[in-house]
């Protein structure tokens, strides 16, 4: 995760063993002055609730996945 004085980013990757085989990488870059309740760990929340942050996330923020 990058903190700066305008920006919060942050990484994260999905796939198993080393990364010789299949990975999906994504990113997001959001204003420091916007905050999202309830984004926590993905493992840690309901499919109802991911969706949810999903479509919040994609309506604020700087999005990348590849």
């Amino acid at each position: 995760m990058i903190n700066t004085n305008n920006i919060i980013a942050g990484v994260d990757e999905a796939g198993r063993g080393p990364l010789a085989g299949p990975v999906v990488a994504a990113a997001v870059i959001l204003p420091k002055n916007h905050s999202i309740e309830g984004l926590i760990d993905s493992k840690k929340l309901t499919a109802k609730k991911r969706e949810k942050l999903y479509k919040e996330i994609t309506n604020i923020c700087d999005y990348g996945i590849g």
